[in-house]
């Protein structure tokens, strides 16, 4: 499908519910010898990916943003993240001097679990990142980690919340599901944490720390979509949950990193069949309220 086709559908489902616009809290945005790296990994369908995975919107940096901007998004975000120690506050460099020159991008920021994480983490939080990713799958960090004591710390102290990969999808890592996360929160119920994927396939899980916690919040990446469902169904019993959750969920796509297009996710989120409303929380107002847009 081309991104003209794209675009008319999202204007359509926008149309639909009212939204002039669309927040998008989970799309990757990083250096390009990195992300090239990256979709070398999803090519070659790497351990932590588990299956075939197609890059559908692989485009330049330039074509990238001009699509979200196509697609009605007002707000994005660069989700990008280490695999290795002393690479975080690189990356966290790159992505200061892609905010200011990308202003609806949300200034996003990243940490790794190194003796230097508080103090890159607090240097980015006074240079204005207002989201940070953490990835325990990629990193293979443990949550728990002294080392990042202070950094969970900061990010609570500031309310800047922090987009975490944390669930076991797609495959298991060694500190991934929802038992290590819950140990931070016990020490840090402040922390306005944003579970990327709604947590799968540990969703039920994920939806309790959700009802425990109320700076919970949990993404919808990737989730309900066909290609999920076939492998980590979101069950149907916890739906009634999603309700529950109304003002806590937040539309994230994994743009440009997703096997299928980005009006078929959108189209996911409605065959969840929870109504206008909670669409229109979950794809624009809940992500308005906690980054202060407008």
């Amino acid at each position: 499908m081309t991104i003209s086709a794209e675009r008319t559908r999202v204007a359509q489902f926008r149309r639909a519910l009212g939204l002039a616009t669309l927040i998008d809290v989970h799309t990757h945005f990083m250096p390009k010898q990195v992300l090239d790296k990256v979709w070398a990994y999803f090519d070659a369908a790497g351990p932590l990916i588990g299956r075939p995975w197609p890059i559908t919107y692989r485009l330049d940096e330039d074509g990238r943003v001009a699509t979200l901007r196509e697609f009605g998004v007002s707000a994005f975000t660069s989700m990008l993240y280490p695999h290795k120690p002393a690479m975080a506050a690189w990356l966290n460099a790159w992505s200061r001097e892609f905010a200011a020159r990308t202003p609806d991008c949300l200034h996003t920021a990243t940490f790794f679990a190194e003796p230097d994480a508080a103090k890159y983490v607090r240097e980015a939080i006074d240079a204005g990142a207002v989201v940070f990713k953490a990835h325990v799958q990629v990193g293979g960090w443990d949550p728990t980690d002294p080392l990042l004591d202070d950094v969970w710390g900061a990010l609570a102290d500031a309310g800047v919340p922090v987009v975490a990969h944390c669930g076991s999808g797609p495959v298991p890592g060694a500190h991934t599901g929802p038992e290590p996360i819950a140990r931070v929160l016990a020490r840090h119920p402040r922390l306005a944490l944003i579970v990327a994927h709604m947590g799968m396939p540990e969703y039920g899980a994920f939806l309790d720390l959700a009802a425990r916690y109320p700076r919970v919040h949990l993404d919808t990446t990737m989730a309900f979509t066909e290609f999920v469902e076939e492998a980590a169904p979101f069950p149907p019993a916890d739906r009634p949950r999603l309700l529950d959750a109304a003002d806590r969920i937040l539309w994230g796509s994994d743009f440009p990193n997703i096997p299928y297009g980005y009006a078929d996710a959108l189209a996911a989120l409605t065959r969840v069949d929870l109504g206008d409303d909670w669409l229109r929380a979950v794809c624009h107002d809940n992500a308005a309220r906690l980054f202060g847009l407008t």
